[in-house]
């Protein structure tokens, strides 16, 4: 059994999968996601990235900032959270962190930058 489980691990790693609890998605999917007015729409960028442009009804945390934690506490954990950033990197770690919290959580894959859909300043 823990050889299955070695292996499964050591494939999720090698094929870029999330082990973690969350779902990475494109954007096909992701504006299916937050079109549910129930899901919470997170900008994890930093202040100024969001003010030259972010997804409509976004709010923003910034996930290097020191009181991450602190912010995403106030989101609801009975509704899932949409996350992303510039390239998807900052929303993975973001995603960990809400998920380790305890929410459900959807990654935008490649960030905001593989996004089609409207943008607001």
């Amino acid at each position: 059994m823990k050889k299955i489980l070695f292996v499964v691990i050591c494939l999720a790693l090698m094929t870029g999968c999330s082990i973690s609890g969350f779902k990475s998605v494109d954007t096909q999917r992701f504006a299916s996601v937050i079109s549910n007015p129930e899901v919470q729409l997170v900008d994890v960028r930093t202040a100024e990235e969001y003010a030259e442009g972010h997804i409509v009804g976004a709010i923003n945390i910034d996930v290097q900032s020191p009181d991450f934690a602190q912010k995403i506490s106030a989101l609801d954990k009975s509704r899932k959270v949409a996350v992303y950033c510039r390239s998807g990197r900052r929303s993975k770690m973001a995603a960990e962190q809400l998920t380790a919290a305890g929410y459900k959580v959807i990654d935008l894959d490649g960030g905001i930058q593989s996004w089609t859909g409207e943008i607001e300043k």
